[in-house]
């Protein structure tokens, strides 16, 4: 089914004002995420990391080293395009330097603490950086085709606290650095085998990204934006900005800067059509109410027939799974080329919500996909597993603070 037909309200006009509103609003949100910058790069031995470096700086790093520019070019091959971690096995760059560079530098990856597969072969891991913090990934392959999307978390923990969400229930830690974002996706085409990079039409097994694991990407927008650069690198690992996905709560000054630098798809974590529901189980919406995210959502550039915005529209029974409040989301997005995302809830330990009927689920679809809009009901992945969509969170943290507990002395502090 075809997407509604779009509209085009004074784009220009709503995003020249939007940018000046919104200016104050992205230095605010910077200086935030600021105080959750990742560690430093250089390990304790003083080598540093080449993994998560622009072009430039890399550039730099050569030639603070007495190395000709060109070396980038070289290296950058071997890094993300054929998936190389050992200078030694460089074979275009001569023994000398391969020495050099392996005494200042390393080619990281994320350390694997576990790695589940489902019965369905979705495949999570639990990534361990060098601060000994950890975040989850996700593979979930097509069920079709030899592909799938890599879902790639942003942050350790999230500041959002949206009730229906696991991941929500693990206060924010830290954001995660480009090297730790690329790292994700590096480790996870380690697991498959899927180096050197394909090339031009070559089919790809891990051919999507999702922005869609633990953390809000848009509150670490900088080194997710830096990550996303490399990864769509031709010379490197090449993969077309129309096969990456952010997905977002409606962070709307934020929005607007992504459109505007990246031009990647966006996904847009709606899950109510009132703002008094969307305040309750999803708190940013108190900042960013549903009539601005909508907003932010026309101006996105990106956004065309061919590349539609996805809403995120969470089940849950009884709360927002009305025939009336799917009559409200098609007036909501009416003129946005825009598909609906119907994601039966996910349970977790502790949790309190239930999901919708298969029947209510059935009756919201129709009514969103009668008006034009396509509204797919997406199956559960990797529930066994907890891999599915809300599902994600590092129970490390809470193990090993559980440990150190029950090791201590009975004295009160």
């Amino acid at each position: 089914m075809s997407a509604a037909p779009v509209t085009s309200p004074s784009r220009s006009h709503d995003g020249a004002a939007a940018s000046l509103l919104n200016d104050e609003e992205r230095l605010r949100i910077r200086a935030k995420s600021a105080q959750f910058a990742p560690p430093t790069a250089a390990l304790p031995d003083g080598r540093r990391d080449l993994v998560g470096l622009s072009r430039e700086e890399l550039t730099d790093i050569m030639v603070e080293i007495g190395e000709k520019p060109f070396r980038t070019k070289q290296l950058w091959h071997w890094i993300y395009h054929q998936g190389v971690t050992d200078f030694s096995r460089m074979s275009s760059i001569a023994r000398p330097l391969q020495e050099k560079l392996a005494e200042r530098f390393i080619v990281g990856r994320p350390g694997v603490v576990t790695e589940q597969t489902s019965q369905d072969s979705t495949r999570k891991f639990l990534f361990r950086f060098r601060d000994g913090q950890e975040a989850e990934t996700v593979y979930i392959p097509d069920r079709q085709e030899d592909r799938g999307a890599v879902c790639i978390s942003s942050q350790v923990g999230c500041t959002l606290s949206c009730t229906f969400c696991h991941t929500g229930t693990q206060a924010l830690v830290r954001n995660l650095g480009s090297a730790e974002i690329v790292g994700q996706f590096m480790a996870a085409r380690d697991s498959y085998g899927e180096w050197p990079s394909p090339k031009g039409e070559t089919p790809r097994l891990l051919s999507t990204i999702v922005l869609m694991g633990m953390g809000e990407p848009l509150y670490n927008y900088d080194n997710v934006a830096k990550a996303m650069r490399i990864i769509m690198d031709g010379e490197g690992i090449g993969l077309s900005r129309r096969r990456i996905t952010l997905s977002t709560s409606g962070v709307v000054p934020m929005m607007d800067q992504c459109g505007a630098e990246l031009g990647i798809n966006l996904a847009v974590s709606l899950h109510a059509v009132r703002d008094d529901l969307r305040d309750e189980i999803v708190p940013l919406n108190r900042k960013y109410p549903i009539r601005e995210v909508i907003a932010a959502c026309r101006r996105y550039p990106a956004a065309s027939n061919a590349r539609r915005i996805t809403f995120e529209y969470i089940m849950l029974r009884g709360i927002n799974d009305s025939e009336a409040d799917a009559r409200e989301l098609v007036r909501l997005i009416s003129g946005i080329p825009a598909k609906v995302n119907l994601i039966p809830f996910n349970p977790w330990p502790g949790s309190s919500y239930l999901p919708s009927t298969r029947e209510q689920l059935e009756r919201f679809a129709k009514i969103v996909m009668d008006a034009g809009f396509a509204s797919p009901i997406r199956m559960p992945r990797g529930r066994d597993i907890l891999a599915a969509c809300g599902q994600l969170r590092t129970e490390s943290q809470r193990v090993r603070r559980a440990a150190r507990t029950d090791d201590a002395p009975d004295t009160a502090e």
